[in-house]
This record gives C-alpha cells, structure tokens and sequence, in this order.
C-alpha cells in the first residue's frame, strides 16, 4: 500500500532530498514523503482508489509533476522521476566557460573479443566553450586532448595504444575538437557539428549533447554540466591495426563509444586553486 517512487537527475543520480506531495483532484494535499539518501521515495499511507497528481520539488531543480492512477489494492506506483536543474531548458548564460578537468572525465570504451567492453580513458585534456549571446547556434567549442595520456588499467594494452598501431603519440601528440555550431535537438538536447583531428586525419563528428544545468560552486564560481556521446569508426581514422581470432571474430572492435562528462567553469580561465 501508498506511494512508490525513484527521484533521478537526467543523468542518473539520485536526488535525496526531493519531496514528494500528492494531491487528489480537490487540490487537497492527502500525503507527503521525503526520499532517501538513494532517491528512493516508499510511504505506506493508504490511498483511496482513484487518480492523483503527484509533484516532486527539490531545491535546485525545476518542479515535475505527474498523475497517478491508486487501484483497489491502494497503491500507487510513480515509477521513475527524472527532475532538471533549474536553468536546464536552454544553455548556460553567454559569454566564456572554461572545461574543468579535475570535475570532468574523457572516456572510450571498445568491444573486446566481441564478447566484452574495454574502457579507457584520458587523464590530460582542457578545452573552452563560447556560449553565442544571440545565437546559441552559433556557441563554439574547443578541446585538446593529450594522446598519450590514455589510460585503460593495462600498462602493456597502454602502451601498445600509443604506438603507431594506434594514437602514434610520437608523431601527433595531440587530439582536437572544435565545433562548427549547434543544432537543438529538445528542450535540453543539442548536436554539436565539429571536426576531430585525432592521428593525423581530421573527420566531421557530432557529438550528441544534454545539457544538465547550472549551479553555484563551493569557490564562489558558477558551473555548467553537460554530458555527450558520439560513435566513431577506428578506419576513419587511419587506425587499421587488428587481431583477427578464430571464427573470424576480432580481438579488439573498429567502433568506440565515446563518452564525455563536463563540467565547465564560468570565465576564460579556471579558478586558483
């Protein structure tokens, strides 16, 4: 019996401290439930049968709110709730914002033996991103990654990574991304057109974007969340090498999800530390 719910951001978290209040169709407030620390919302009020709205607020976030159908049995299952940080509908306030890295990560992950996932990723990157005051198509982004800085919890596949198999480190040095505008693809969703220059052959690549919101930091700056994904193909990029199993199966997979987490600081420069 009562109220069932999870609270979520948009990308995954739980929210703790989210309240939960369900009226009936008086506008009567006939229960109310915090969740805890694992977004988890379980309140044992029975509920006459009949249909709800149920509103979830957190401090943060912009409200939800939903209907509830309560059958005979007197409960009633909310399923997941996802909130947005307030400030999450469009794109941050214009001017300059500067990629953290230390709040941000770079990741790959490829198949493996076609029958498992490899993942990587790069410690040294930085980047900036111009949000347009008119046009927010017209934001730019821009990134440098250090090749050799991969890093996939095996120092021999590490260094075979870096070799001229792969990256070729030696050779080019840096991996690059710059933007060449934006396209809204919802209320928080973009695609981010750019180009990648990664072991020397530079290739068009979208990044398909969320936007996550904005917040005040503990240093008195302002920061944005974003998070992106694209897909690209190893032979677009010159990297060919492969080990081919029995069965045709190959050791190490030509496609590699990318997946990026940002955070990215108000200002043309990161705060000192």
């Amino acid at each position: 019996m009562g109220l069932n719910a999870k609270i979520r951001t948009r990308d995954g978290w739980a929210v703790s401290h989210a309240v939960v209040t369900v009226t009936d169709m008086t506008g009567t407030q006939v229960l109310r439930a915090e969740a805890d620390a694992e977004g988890a919302v379980r309140d044992a009020t029975e509920l006459a049968p009949g249909a709800y709205t149920v509103i979830v607020t957190a401090v943060g976030y912009a409200p939800a709110a939903s209907s509830a159908i309560v059958t005979a049995s007197g409960r009633a299952e909310v399923g997941t709730v996802t909130l947005a940080r307030r400030g999450g509908a469009e794109l941050p306030p214009p001017g300059p914002w500067t990629i953290d890295p230390a709040h941000s990560s770079v990741a790959a992950v490829a198949q493996h033996l076609g029958i498992s996932s490899v993942h990587g990723r790069f410690a040294e990157f930085g980047g900036s991103i111009e949000i347009a005051p008119d046009d927010v198509t017209k934001s730019r982004v821009e990134a440098v990654i250090r090749a050799a800085s991969v890093d996939t919890g095996n120092g021999m596949r590490d260094t075979h990574l870096r070799s001229a198999d792969f990256l070729d480190v030696e050779r080019h040095p840096e991996i690059t991304f710059r933007s060449a505008g934006l396209t809204q693809a919802g209320p928080d969703r973009w695609t981010v057109h750019g180009e990648l220059a990664m072991h020397g052959i530079l290739r068009p690549v979208d990044l398909d974007l969320a936007y996550l919101g904005t917040g005040a930091d503990p240093w008195g700056g302002t920061r944005a969340a974003f998070r992106a994904t694209a897909e690209l193909h190893r032979e677009d990029f010159a990297m060919n090498y492969n080990q081919v199993l029995q069965a045709g199966i190959a050791a190490i997979g030509t496609t590699l999800k990318v997946e990026l987490d940002i955070q990215a600081v108000q200002g043309d420069s990161l705060p000192m530390a």
